[in-house]
Order: structure tokens, then C-alpha cells, then sequence
């Protein structure tokens, strides 16, 4: 009896790893889908944290999946699958119910350009994570799809910030602002990935403080923080390409050093 009991199994070891991560894939998919029906709603507050929410579930699902061993193909394309909803999609419709239906068929051509620029960008990322690892795995190809869908929030965010003192003309900024970020997306500016950043044991107490007291601002302070993050990160956008094509010329120049002492011996 004992020996049917260890042979009987419901679910292998790599597999019982590969379910949580899937599951929270799974999770963020349906938080995303859920922020449409708040915008549908007029609850565009609840719509933005949902998306708010499902990227920081995106964050995590992988990193969770890499730290237990439970990374599996089927959860890589899965989580594409969930960008494009909760980052492309949603963020589209959230949009178009909020301020681009008010400019008619160009606002709906502007949505369906949105979504079409983060089903590519995610495709690219599928292709080009398959290649040797590199130090240009620190970086992405263009803004990554979850950042891209956060951005194209930002007229909306800040409509419902404390920021009062602009006197914004929305059915301009908003089609500019998709345009933009469609661009960066399929792109290839290359943007910080942070996904293989190591932090010395030393300074991990102070990362620490600092994301609670991040998130402690984005409690308190919702949308005023989520529009400061929105403005730092395109800040970045021109430091970490420099930060890329030095690093580039610096490897060039020092390949090119081996090569010619190749040759003189």
C-alpha cells in the first residue's frame, strides 16, 4: 500500500513549481481585463490601480518563476498573452471610454495602432530572449510593454492628481501621447531592463526602505506619485541609451585591442 502511494502522484515536483507563477500570470490577466470593465463603468481610479496592479503582478510572476526553478515555455507565452491584455488592450479601451472617443474614428484608429505596436514589441522580445545571454540583457529594445501602458495612462492620472496648475488641452495630448508611446515600443532605443541587477548584501537594507517607502507615497499619495515615476522613467529613456552605446564602444574598442594583439603574435 505504501509503495502504490509513492508511485501515485497528481502533480510532478517541476510541475507543482511551474503552477504558481502561472497562476499569478493568470491573476493579472484577469485584474487587466477587470480595469475595462471599471473604465466601462466610469470608475476610471479603480481601472488605473488594476493596471497599476497587474504590472507589478508582471514583475513578479517571472522573477518568482526564475528563483523556484518553474520557468516553462508555455508560462513565457502565456505572460505574453497577458501583456497584450492588461498593457495593450485595457489601456487602449480605458482610454478611448475616457477622452478618445470624443475625436471619433481617429481615436479608435489611434487605439487599434496602440495595441497592434504591443503585440509587436512583445513578439520581438519572444524572438530575441531565445539569443546567448549578454550584458545587453540589461537592456530592452524599446519601453517594455507594461511601462508603455502605464504611460499611455498619464493624461489620465494626472487629471486625477493634485497637479492643477497646467491647463492641459486633453483631445491633443492624449493622440500625441499614444503616438509616442507606440513609437518607443517598437523601437529600438534601448531602455533599462533591471531584471539582472545585483544588489551588495551591504545596501540591501536600504533597497529595502526604499521600495516600502515607495509604495508607502504611492498609498498615500496615488496618482501624484504614479505621475512623478511616469516622468522619471521617460527621463531615463535618453540616460540609458547613453549608458547603452557607451558600454557598446567600450566592448568594441577592447574587442578590437584582443584582435590586434592576435595578429602582432
Amino acid at each position: 500500500m505504501e509503495q502504490l502511494n509513492k508511485n501515485i502522484k497528481l502533480v510532478s515536483k517541476k510541475n507543482s513549481r511551474v503552477i504558481l507563477p502561472n497562476i499569478l500570470t493568470l491573476i493579472g490577466v484577469c485584474i487587466g481585463l477587470s480595469s475595462i470593465k471599471f473604465a466601462f463603468d466610469g470608475k476610471f481610479e479603480l481601472s488605473i490601480i488594476a493596471v497599476i496592479i497587474a504590472a507589478i503582478i508582471d514583475g513578479l510572476d517571472g522573477r518568482i518563476a526564475r528563483l523556484i526553478k518553474g520557468t516553462s515555455k508555455v508560462g513565457k507565452e502565456l505572460d505574453s498573452l497577458t501583456d497584450v491584455i492588461s498593457f495593450g488592450v485595457a489601456p487602449a479601451f480605458i482610454m478611448y471610454f475616457w477622452s478618445l472617443s470624443e475625436i471619433g474614428r481617429l481615436g479608435w484608429l489611434i487605439s487599434l495602432i496602440y495595441v497592434v505596436c504591443v503585440a509587436l514589441r512583445l513578439a520581438r522580445f519572444n524572438v530575441s530572449s531565445e539569443a546567448e545571454t549578454s550584458w545587453r540583457d540589461n537592456f530592452f529594445e524599446g519601453i517594455p510593454s507594461p511601462a508603455g501602458g502605464v504611460l499611455v495612462l498619464m493624461p489620465l492620472v494626472f487629471s486625477l492628481s493634485e497637479f492643477k496648475f497646467l491647463n492641459i488641452n486633453y483631445q491633443v495630448i492624449v493622440p500625441t501621447l499614444f503616438i509616442i508611446i507606440s513609437i518607443l515600443l517598437i523601437s529600438k532605443i534601448p531602455t533599462y531592463s533591471l531584471k539582472k541587477i545585483v544588489v551588495p548584501r551591504s545596501a540591501s537594507i536600504f533597497l529595502l526602505f526604499s521600495v516600502i517607502l515607495y509604495f508607502g507615497l504611492v498609498l498615500v499619495y496615488t496618482f501624484n506619485a504614479i505621475i512623478i515615476s511616469g516622468v522619471i522613467y521617460l527621463l531615463m529613456i535618453p540616460v540609458s541609451a547613453f549608458h547603452f552605446y557607451m558600454i557598446k564602444k567600450n566592448n568594441k574598442t577592447n574587442n578590437e585591442e584582443i584582435d590586434h594583439h592576435e595578429d602582432v603574435l
